[in-house]
């Protein structure tokens, strides 16, 4: 047996210094933390909620700007925090593409994957127009897979997976919630997504759930599992008791009933400032500001005792 516990602890890496870039993880992430205990023994077979069908892990630290995009460091200040690199979301972008086309040959059915490799390599070779203008094949991963659990790492994210695998709101509510709810809890965000699930009765015998995170390194991972049963456990996290859920706050980007295809923001991410507001918003970011010009003025005021005191 195998104790896997994911976690978020931001209060370990939080940042004190005066650094834009390397504050953004402050205001960004939030701590959280789930575990689940794994078994390869068959006596714990009647016991089992799911099992492992496939696993994909996909790593791109072997390249300087993946592994620097998410850096922790010194500032000039001394002070060490983990900066967050403007290129993040093409990085990310890139390894989710590799990581889906893996996964793609082990877990689509037959049909798509023969689709996929007819349009997007074959057929691909033998058109005589612009590669610009051809449209590649995205297989149908609704064939394939009966639940998602997205890394809820802000709205860009989720947005981009709907838009790229032709996913609907329905399938992206449990990666919502749990952005809305709890905020990014990196990695362990899908361990509530799938809590959220359960608790909403969602998951069937013999449904598949698909699971995808990314780390910093940089480091895209999926698992599939197949449901053992009905799971429709009511987990503590999602209770409507009143002092259960441990945040109320809403993010920006969680949901969107009320805006039009003409109203939402443009996703991609230029500068730290954009990054920061694609997860959070301009309110949150006019407290960051307010928050770091108080924290600068604190900073020269000590200096300036400081130097009085010598």
């Amino acid at each position: 047996r195998a104790l896997v516990v994911s976690t978020e602890n931001i209060t370990q890496n939080y940042y004190n210094g005066t650094n834009r870039s390397m504050s953004i993880p402050n205001h960004l992430f939030k701590v959280g933390g789930a575990a689940v205990l794994l078994s390869n023994k068959a006596k714990d077979r009647r016991k089992a909620k799911y099992k492992l069908l496939h696993t994909v892990r996909t790593h791109h630290g072997a390249q300087d700007d993946s592994y620097e995009c998410v850096f922790q460091q010194e500032d000039n200040e001394g002070f060490v925090g983990v900066k967050l690199d403007k290129t993040l979301m093409k990085i990310a972008g890139s390894a989710l593409t590799k990581n889906i086309e893996k996964l793609g040959t082990v877990a689509l059915p037959l049909s798509e994957q023969l689709k996929y490799l007819w349009v997007n390599h074959i057929k691909r070779k033998r058109s005589k127009g612009p590669s610009e203008s051809f449209k590649p094949y995205v297989p149908n991963f609704k064939k394939a897979f009966d639940h998602f659990c997205i890394h809820a790492g802000g709205r860009g994210v989720l947005d981009a997976m709907i838009e790229n695998l032709s996913l609907t709101e329905d399938h992206l509510k449990p990666s919502r919630q749990t952005l809305w709810q709890y905020g990014n809890t990196s990695s362990s965000s899908i361990w509530y997504e799938l809590a959220w699930m359960e608790t909403n009765g969602r998951v069937k015998k013999n449904d598949v759930v698909w699971q995808i995170a990314f780390g910093s390194g940089f480091k895209c991972n999926s698992a599939v599992w197949k449901s053992m049963k009905n799971n429709s456990k009511v987990h503590l996290c999602w209770t409507t008791d009143p002092e259960e859920p441990l945040l109320h706050r809403s993010y920006k980007g969680s949901f969107f009933e009320d805006e039009d295809e003409a109203t939402r923001a443009d996703h991609e991410v230029e500068t730290a400032e954009e990054l920061f507001d694609s997860h959070m918003g301009c309110d949150a970011m006019k407290s960051f500001t307010k928050s770091f010009t108080k924290s600068r003025a604190r900073r020269l005021k000590e200096d300036a005792l400081l130097k009085k005191g010598k």
